[in-house]
């Protein structure tokens, strides 16, 4: 299975078992797989709101304190009290999913799981899909916050969706454009490479929504009505990738070869076809720090600095943005591909 890539010099947890989110020493007497954080924060004087369901890990004070913050970031617990944040609900769920998983924390071995093994228990579920093959393999998903924490409790730290949901398969709600810069590229040529994808969207009647992708790039989100099937939306991204590539060939390359992309931006097309997925809205990624992939206005990615603007540390400022106006109506719109 692919691996995301590995960084370095990880920070290890104390000898003592210690609760990775409270910081607190874990009683003696309570069995570590089973301890709960008592109280649990929420919102108020009580402490901040965060958007997981918090269950220790029984090797945690193994692992990295990052990596376990992560892990239980995406649980989105929340849900249930928030209304705000519930609509971004919509991009996990029912959506065959990819999970990045670390059971052993992100300085151990990571790896992606798409396939339902049986394992996850009652909450996970699973749709049969038809691979090119023939054969038929069963994808995972979800459809409750319950089944999103069974994913965190099997060590899911990244959720990557599907661009269509599981009622749909063959017919894709929304499409992505990956703006994947070179290493020697700043975040402010990646800004302006997402500006300008928007306004050539636009010219050809597209909205789109700017997707920090917690990394060093930015997804540009084209939220589609589900009419299209998967070759017509995979032949339009292509062609777009490339009429940008061809126009600007110094700053745009439309094919994922390592030696071309030397000072370039890659437009990954490739996300917009079937099987293919891409990090979902409020998941965190497993890196250092474990930033988050956070939903931005256009307005505001002018002044933003970093795709990792965000991490599992600022929940409470993530829950309060996903009810503010600039994120009013982020990715919605009723629209389909033009005929081009």
């Amino acid at each position: 299975m692919r691996k995301p890539r590995q960084d370095p010099a990880p920070v290890t947890m104390p000898s003592d078992p210690v609760c990775p989110l409270c910081l607190r020493p874990i009683p003696p007497d309570v069995p570590q797989s089973r301890h709960h954080l008592i109280p649990k924060l929420r919102g108020g004087k009580g402490g901040p709101t965060v958007l997981l369901h918090h269950i220790c890990h029984k090797t945690i004070h193994k692992t990295l304190r990052e990596t376990e913050l992560a892990r239980r970031f995406n649980t989105v617990e929340a849900l249930r009290a928030h209304p705000d944040l519930a609509r971004f609900w919509a991009w996990v769920a029912r959506r065959p999913l990819s999970l990045v998983r670390c059971p052993q924390g992100r300085a151990k071995q990571c790896f992606f799981q798409k396939h339902d093994a049986g394992s996850f228990g009652e909450h996970v579920h699973h749709v049969d899909v038809r691979e090119k093959d023939g054969s038929v393999e069963p994808y995972l998903y979800v459809d409750s916050a319950d089944g999103l924490v069974a994913c965190v409790q099997m060590g899911g730290i990244e959720f990557h969706g599907w661009g269509s949901h599981v009622d749909a398969i063959e017919m894709p709600d929304r499409l992505v454009i990956d703006l994947d810069p070179d290493e020697g590229l700043g975040f402010a040529d990646t800004k302006a490479a997402a500006d300008h994808v928007r306004a050539q969207l636009a010219e050809i009647g597209l909205v789109s929504f700017p997707l920090l992708s917690g990394g060093k790039g930015v997804h540009v989100v084209v939220p589609l009505t589900p009419r299209a099937e998967w070759p017509a939306v995979k032949d339009f991204a292509d062609r777009f990738a490339r009429a940008l590539a061809q126009a600007e060939p110094d700053r745009f390359v439309a094919v994922a070869t390592k030696a071309k992309r030397k000072g370039r931006i890659f437009i990954d097309w490739l996300r917009n076809q079937r099987g293919a997925t891409a990090i979902l809205p409020y998941s965190a990624r497993a890196r250092a720090h474990a930033p988050v992939a956070a939903p931005v206005s256009w307005t505001e990615l002018r002044n933003i600095h970093t795709a990792a603007r965000w991490t599992i540390a600022d929940a409470a400022e993530l829950l309060d943005r996903a009810g503010s106006a600039a994120l009013a109506g982020w990715g919605i719109a009723d629209q389909a591909l033009p005929d081009l």
